[in-house]
């Protein structure tokens, strides 16, 4: 079982295109950090943000965004699932909500990729709902669907095509999260 694993990952790399490298996926973090940086270390700035990575595809970007973040904040952790028919959202269901009080801060959420956005617009409006006083979503790949979504992200590391796309925390069929670049995976409807 364990080769059949092995071989099964290994065969998707086989025929998938890498997108962005680890350096320019490196860059990216970069930029969005500085971009926080610059809001949350202004000298007018009293802000304590707390800072929830969406689980688990974000840890990866998380690991690697947090220590170039040059504020105090508080960090949490949420864990989302969409159940359902996918064309009309599904039901979002809450497996980890935070513990940390989110009432009257400014909460950044980072997660792995914004797709068609239902579940990050849920995630939101939760979390506005809870009664935070401002949510910023801080995605690192925002995929480019061809139509609207439901929400928009206030910071993106990297615009990627309508494709399958694995590493930096995503993954195909449980492989891959572990990829330090970008690679679009063929599907099966491609083939």
């Amino acid at each position: 079982m364990q080769d059949f694993h092995h071989n099964r990952a290994r065969a998707l790399l086989e025929t998938a295109e890498e997108l962005f490298n680890k350096e320019t996926v490196d860059a990216a973090v970069t930029r969005m950090a500085d971009t926080l940086n610059a809001r949350f270390n202004a000298p007018d700035s009293q802000e304590f943000p707390l800072v929830l990575g969406v689980m688990g595809g974000a840890v990866v970007f998380t690991g690697n965004l947090l220590p170039q973040l040059t504020f105090p904040l508080e960090f949490d952790y949420i864990h989302v699932s969409r159940y359902g028919d996918e064309d009309q959202g599904g039901q979002v269901v809450w497996k980890v909500v935070p513990r940390s009080n989110v009432t009257g801060r400014t909460v950044i959420v980072l997660d792995d990729i914004l797709d068609e956005g239902e579940t990050l617009a849920h995630v939101k409006q939760r979390l506005l709902d809870m009664g935070a006083s401002e949510v910023i979503l801080a995605v690192f790949c925002d995929k480019a669907i061809g139509k609207a979504k439901p929400c928009k992200a206030d910071i993106v590391g990297i615009t990627i095509p309508n494709r399958f796309v694995v590493g930096f925390g995503m993954d195909a069929y449980g492989y891959w999260r572990n990829l330090p670049g970008l690679w679009a995976i063929k599907t099966d409807s491609e083939s």
